[in-house]
């Protein structure tokens, strides 16, 4: 039987039994801010970045870099709510980004709203959810 789509657990969370796949999402759920190429994770998960990319993209439903983007605004989209203290430019680095511009521009097309506003959005937020991504970072051991 046939689970409907809001009972089911989202592609990146199946993805982690596949052994590459799962090493390579665990990795970058543990250092979202590090400085990825998919040839680090492929590397570190001893396969090559073809390999990695078209797993991670059969599995999870996008390429190893654009789920990464989508993860760290994930991450970004907290403290932007819950900080009033936090910048844009601390927010930016914590995920991974050195420009806060650069860091904006990709809130804006992932989020589909500035992080200014975001930070000034009356509860609750986010307005869009993102297919399958989590809330806050589980990382299985």
């Amino acid at each position: 039987m046939d689970r409907p789509p809001w009972r089911r657990a989202p592609a990146w969370w199946a993805a982690q039994r596949d052994p590459v796949v799962g090493d390579a999402l665990r990795l970058l759920h543990a250092e979202p801010a590090a400085p990825w190429t998919v040839a680090a994770p492929a590397e570190r998960t001893g396969v090559s970045r073809s390999t990695l990319a078209k797993r991670l993209a059969d599995l999870v439903g996008e390429p190893p870099l654009t789920y990464l983007t989508r993860w760290r605004m994930t991450l970004a989209a907290d403290p932007l709510v819950e900080q009033e203290s936090a910048t844009v430019a601390d927010i930016a680095r914590s995920v991974g980004y050195s420009d806060p511009f650069g860091f904006s521009a990709a809130f804006k097309r992932v989020r589909g709203v500035n992080p200014s506003e975001c930070s000034a959005a009356p509860r609750p937020w986010p307005p869009r959810r993102l297919s399958g991504l989590p809330q806050r970072a589980p990382v299985r051991s």
